[in-house]
């Protein structure tokens, strides 16, 4: 790469974090007053970057223009896929993506277990929000008022004898998932299959999906799955940043 190349992109990189003037982009970048202001008129010409009346510069439209066309280039399915098959290879147990679908939980992709007892789920399977591990993650970064519109009043639709029907016992689980970063499914769908649930973030910081490790009892037990965590997690901030968010 040219050092000029170089410079104009991290001037866009140190624009990024907000306005600045050629002096302070100059001590930054470690590069000479009038180097910075050649960059900068290339740059203003092209319309990716704009000069204010204070003179302190800013990213400008064309940069916005990119940006918007790079995030609608993005497709949740295609980023996590070969996140989702390391995750199944890795413990070989059921992997599911989902996104909020009205008020389900939609799968949006799976990659079978290796197992010989697996999941009857599929991908497009409708699922509730509040019963699933997925569903709760999707849940627990939303307002009280988002999580109102979604699920209504209670008492929740009960699946099994471990189901959070009641408004408060869901609250309090999904504050913790928010506080902790995933989520136990501890058999609230279907009486022998939990799994642990972990969010996926966009480039606004929004969650815009959820991934799940999920199992049959008899093939893996409450520890045995919880080991899974630290891999899953790790696989949801891969994602995650397939999508351009970044750690805040």
């Amino acid at each position: 790469m040219s050092n000029s190349v170089e410079r104009a992109l991290r001037i866009l990189v140190e624009l990024a974090d907000g306005p600045s003037t050629i002096s302070e982009l100059g001590r930054r970048l470690d590069v000479h007053r009038t180097t910075s202001l050649r960059l900068l008129r290339t740059l203003e010409e092209e319309r990716f970057v704009r000069r204010a009346d204070d003179g302190a510069y800013r990213l400008g439209p064309r940069m916005a223009a990119l940006a918007a066309a790079a995030l609608d280039g993005l497709d949740i399915r295609d980023g996590a896929a070969r996140h989702l098959a390391a995750l199944g290879e890795a413990c070989g147990q059921t992997i599911h993506l989902g996104v909020l679908e009205g008020h389900q939980v939609m799968y949006l992709d799976k990659v079978e277990s290796r197992q010989a007892v697996r999941m009857y789920s599929h991908i497009g399977a409708l699922a509730p929000l509040h019963a699933t591990g997925i569903g709760k993650v999707l849940l627990a970064y939303m307002s009280a008022g988002e999580r109102d519109a979604l699920l209504g009043a209670d008492p929740y639709p009960r699946f099994t004898p471990n189901t959070l029907t009641d408004r408060q016992a869901l609250d309090e689980v999904l504050d913790s998932t928010a506080r902790q970063g995933w989520v136990l499914d501890d058999f609230e769908h279907e009486e022998f299959i939990h799994c642990v649930s972990a969010p996926v973030f966009d480039a606004a910081g929004r969650v815009a999906a959820a991934i799940s490790v999920s199992a049959p009892s008899m093939v893996l037990d409450r520890p045995g799955l919880l080991a899974y965590t630290e891999d899953l997690t790790s696989t949801a901030r891969a994602i995650s940043e397939e999508l351009g968010w970044s750690q805040p």
